[in-house]
């Protein structure tokens, strides 16, 4: 039971610590990108979605991204966003793949969400 413990404590450091990494390595002018009309794609579930999104985002699911990709125009620069920051890479390199040239990762939607409050980009 001890060595759980252990194991447990030392995966929630680690988690926290790529939580804080993330957040401070954003990719630097990604506001930018947004105050210039950037589309926010947010790849979670409708109903992970639902329980909060930034303003103005885009829903497609990961798991449908492979099929409603069409719907997306290629012309326009895309942010994606999901819960971690997991499935937003999955989603860019799928959608580069597809002829995207502008896509970017922006990780974990509410760290965006606060990146984005820190560089006053966010809609309303």
């Amino acid at each position: 039971m001890k060595t759980w413990l252990i194991i447990a404590g030392a995966l929630l450091l680690i988690y926290m610590g790529y939580r804080v990494y993330r957040f401070y390595t954003l990719d630097k002018g990604l506001d930018k990108l947004v105050a210039a009309g950037a589309v926010i794609l947010d790849v979670r579930t409708p109903s992970e979605f639902n329980m909060g999104h930034i303003a103005g985002a885009i829903n497609i699911s990961l798991g449908e991204i492979r099929q409603r990709y069409t719907e997306l125009d290629t012309a326009k620069t895309y942010i994606t966003v999901c819960s971690h920051g997991l499935r937003s890479v999955k989603a860019e390199k799928l959608l580069k793949e597809r002829g995207f040239k502008r896509v970017y990762n922006g990780g974990a939607w509410s760290d965006f969400q606060e990146y984005l409050h820190k560089h006053k980009k966010i809609r309303h």
